[in-house]
């Protein structure tokens, strides 16, 4: 995600507590919300992906999605 996205997301925010906000803008902003919890979603999962559990045997074993 860019950061004018972001920025817009922020500015969105502060519109809708302030005044509130259009359908149109509405819209945009639950669209952005989307992409971005998307986004840290997927980059969590590819974070977690890498860890590796160490077994009390020493062995070791990969996290696995449940």
């Amino acid at each position: 995600m860019t950061q004018e996205k972001i920025d817009r997301i922020n500015f969105l925010a502060k519109k809708k507590k302030a005044e509130g906000l259009t359908p149109e803008e509405l819209a945009e902003q639950q669209a952005l919300y989307k992409e971005y919890i998307d986004g840290y979603r997927k980059n969590l999962q590819a974070s977690l992906g890498g860890i590796t559990v160490q077994n009390p045997d020493g062995s070791k074993t990969k996290l696995k999605k449940k």
